[in-house]
């Protein structure tokens, strides 16, 4: 029987299942990058290497992009999720162990694990998009994201229950992130997509890594997706840090992120339809813009409003930035191009992000002589990837339409 290449009703079950797994599975992000750079920075040797637990999950998933995305394209997706759940669970029991035993490079290596994890959930926009039909697919991408809205609530109130809950600091949260893990495996369970094709001596193969980055439409949806998604991690990062640092409490930084998770992902409710009625390369220039806001606001001063302000801007930048370059990206390759360019896409992404999680720390702990030095850096640091990322559009923009 021959599987439609589109099928909408399919497309709507597996969202309902992908939103809910956003939500509930997905908290462990936030969960995590609220509290991993606070961990680090009581168990490692220097200050600098504060965040280098998130640096180690980001490298984590960008490693796992690649092999993820073809193993999935063999055994399918519900096999590919499964598995990261199984990992990540591993990674949280590493990292809760090097807790407990004060030990901040076993701590750093379950962050590795974890990383694949968090690569996965990189998968679940690309899931939404594979059985829909264009007039769907943006909306799709939308909403699958939009389930990180109760993720952006559930992740830190998770860390304000668990994070003293036992005797050892953040040891209760990483618990509750295994636990988290294996509930995700009853969700995917639930998936049904079609399975994966056979491939077919003489088949086309369709063109090659460097032949897709070498696609206009590709290359800027790319760098958009890479440099909104690594400045977005850039400041995050820090942002606890700088927060608590500042002379706040760390319910306080917990708010903030949960303010900030929030705004990453509500407006995933109209977002498609703003792409539908804007266009993409609108919808992802906007994003640019509100990006630079964010900056503007975190330079300004370091009351907890502009902390606040700062962090939603960087959110709802993300927002429109990512889900504009996923939506343009979904639209440039074939289906046999699938698992190939989604994987690349993935890696070079989380390459970025790996860059810049590592240069958080630095530059909020070693680049200044304050807390306040350290996240104007982090903040300056977002304005020549930003002039990258609009230049790309520009150039995208006044390029001959293709026919």
């Amino acid at each position: 029987m021959t599987v439609p290449e589109y099928d909408d009703r399919l497309a709507k079950r597996n969202l309902i299942i992908l939103i809910a797994s956003q939500a509930v599975i997905g908290a462990q992000l936030p969960a995590i990058f609220n509290v991993a750079g606070l961990a680090g920075k009581m168990l490692a040797p220097n200050p600098c290497f504060a965040t280098l637990a998130v640096t180690a999950m980001v490298i984590g998933s960008m490693s796992a992009a690649n092999p993820l995305s073809a193993f999935m394209a063999r055994a399918g997706r519900r096999a590919g999720f499964i598995a990261a759940a199984l990992i990540g669970a591993l990674g949280a029991a590493i990292s809760a162990w090097g807790i407990a035993q004060g030990n901040f490079w076993l701590f750093v290596s379950g962050a590795l694990f974890s990383g694949v994890y968090m690569s996965a959930q990189g998968f679940y926009r690309f899931a939404a998009a594979d059985t829909a039909s264009p007039e769907f697919r943006a909306k799709a991408i939308s909403w699958v994201t939009a389930g990180g809205l109760i993720s952006a609530v559930f992740g830190p109130e998770l860390v304000k229950l668990t994070a003293q809950a036992m005797a050892v600091p953040f040891l209760g949260t990483y618990s509750m992130v295994i636990v988290l893990n294996l509930l995700g495996i009853g969700f995917f369970l639930l998936l049904k997509f079609p399975a994966p094709p056979v491939r077919v001596s003489g088949a086309p193969m369709g063109r090659s890594r460097m032949q897709l980055l070498s696609t206009p439409k590709i290359l800027v949806a790319v760098i958009v997706a890479t440099v909104s998604y690594a400045l977005m991690n850039l400041v995050m990062t820090s942002a606890p840090l700088a927060v608590v640092g500042c002379g706040y409490q760390v319910s306080d930084s917990a708010n903030v992120i949960t303010g900030h998770v929030l705004a990453m992902y509500a407006p995933s409710f109209f977002t498609g339809h703003v792409i539908a009625r804007l266009g993409v390369e609108k919808v992802m220039a906007i994003g640019l813009v509100i990006l630079a806001g964010a900056g503007a606001v975190a330079m300004a001063g370091v009351d907890l409003s502009n902390f606040f302000i700062a962090l939603i801007l960087l959110g709802i930048g993300w927002n429109f930035g990512f889900i504009g370059a996923t939506t343009m990206l979904a639209s440039a390759h074939a289906p046999e191009e699938r698992g190939r360019m989604q994987g690349l896409n993935d890696f070079i992404v989380f390459g970025g992000v790996t860059l810049a999680s590592f240069s958080s720390g630095g530059l909020m702990n070693c680049s200044g002589s304050s807390v306040q030095a350290g996240w104007q850096a982090v903040n300056m640091a977002m304005l020549p990837f930003l002039v990258l990322a609009g230049g790309a559009l520009i150039w995208f923009a006044m390029r001959p339409k293709e026919s």
